[in-house]
């Protein structure tokens, strides 16, 4: 319904080219996180870095966000979203450039290390903000479609590096690419400043930021196991090992090596998880509950995982990409569209910040363990293995949702009355 002012279309015009903006945002500053993962590897070997040190480099954003991700929400909830998504977004842009010190760097593992760091501080600030802001202008019919979208632009973005790292870095070399994806990292941060409102506060006091007041709820905890499982099979093994895998398998297309030819595979991931992340959202704001969705791109995800394992020619691997993506974008929409239906506008920030920790925790342990891990056993059983977590990851979901809700099929308006509701595990 709309008056005759008109006021109803403006406003939802205004949500929409905030939700754009954020997309837009997250994306190009997305590249920085993802340039790095085809390059370092193979660049290792060149740079004198050992294996475990490269999983420590590729990782050390993640393990940095798990002290960042509860105070980057806290501030959110205190704070508001604006100066920090704008500053997250800074601070990530000057970390890409560090990636262009470290190649010409007498110590650039510790360069590599410094880039890393920094960049977990801003992306901590940027996931809790960008999360926030989607639930801050949707509501229940539109909150799965809009948290899709803005899921693809975070996640889309880190891929997206991954391609221009093995693709601009074999034909222009390796500074080349990390020039681009700090040029696009920058640009996101300008952006932001000029197009992203504050969407948070209401004007109320603002009360001080306490590091441990972070959010213990069911709802959280729930969907921060299942974004751990999903990102360490996803962003921690699959994208860490995938180069290693096309050269000890002498797969290639396009008569690319291994680091362009990942790149091209990982496309084919981005491209799926792109599509799936808006379908799974929108789909699971008509069916009015988040579940069916969810459980469904989870199984799907177990399917991508066990072809991924007996993948032996590129057709094979080109199929497993595929469903791989699909199951991790189809997930990504609704998981967070779900935590936002069971969480108080209040502890929004917070839930996104518990959530992040866990999903950093499994996305910064799978290289470390997966890089050693192949080496020692090969590429099969860590596929494998990593096939399961799908599927424990469904059997949390149930448990949490029903614990919280007393239903299997929660509807999407579904959340405690107030700020301080939700039972938490402690």
């Amino acid at each position: 319904m709309t008056d005759d002012s008109g006021g109803t279309d403006a406003a939802d015009d205004g949500d929409r080219t905030v939700v754009a903006a954020v997309i837009a945002s997250t994306f190009f500053v997305g590249f920085g996180g993802g340039v790095v993962f085809p390059i370092l590897p193979n660049l290792g070997a060149v740079l004198g870095i050992s294996p475990f040190l490269v999983g420590l480099i590729l990782s050390a954003n993640r393990f940095t966000r798990l002290f960042a991700n509860a105070p980057a929400g806290i501030v959110v909830d205190r704070a508001g979203t604006r100066t920090p998504f704008v500053v997250g977004l800074l601070i990530q842009g000057v970390a890409t450039a560090g990636y262009i010190v470290a190649v010409d760097s007498a110590t650039p593992a510790a360069w590599f290390l410094l880039a890393r760091f920094a960049w977990g501080v801003g992306s901590a600030l940027v996931f809790a903000t960008a999360y926030t802001i989607a639930a801050d202008v949707s509501d229940g019919g539109t909150r799965g479609t809009n948290m899709g979208l803005i899921r693809g632009g975070v996640i889309f973005g880190f891929p997206s590096g991954l391609v221009v790292g093995g693709v601009v870095s074999e034909f222009y070399g390796t500074v080349a690419a990390f020039v681009v994806a700090t040029v696009f990292a920058l640009f996101a941060s300008l952006l932001a400043y000029f197009a992203v409102p504050e969407t948070h506060l209401d004007g109320g006091p603002r009360r001080s930021v306490k590091p441990w007041d972070v959010d213990t709820s069911v709802p959280a905890v729930t969907v921060g196991l299942v974004n751990f499982t999903v990102l360490f099979a996803y962003i921690g093994v699959i994208f860490a090992t995938l180069v290693l895998f096309l050269d000890v398998n002498d797969l290639s297309v396009f008569g690319l090596d291994a680091q362009g030819s990942s790149g091209a595979f990982m496309a084919v991931t981005v491209v799926s998880a792109a599509v799936f992340m808006f379908l799974s959202g929108y789909a699971s704001d008509r069916q009015g509950s988040r579940m069916p969705a969810l459980l469904a791109f989870l199984l799907i995800t177990f399917v991508g995982l066990v072809l991924f394992a007996a993948a032996d020619t590129v057709p094979t691997l080109a199929v497993a990409c595929v469903l791989v993506g699909a199951g991790q974008g189809g997930t990504s929409g609704p998981l967070m569209a779900l935590l936002a239906d069971l969480t108080p506008d209040g502890r929004m920030g917070r839930a996104v910040g518990t959530t992040n920790v866990f999903g950093d925790i499994g996305g910064g342990l799978g290289p470390m363990i997966s890089l050693p891990l192949v080496e020692i056993v090969g590429f099969w059983p860590v596929y494998a293995a990593c096939a399961v977590l799908p599927l424990v990851a469904g059997g949390v979901l149930v448990v949490g949702v029903y614990r919280e809700t007393g239903e299997l099929l929660p509807g999407v308006d579904s959340s405690p009355p107030d700020a301080e509701a939700g039972e938490s595990i402690d």
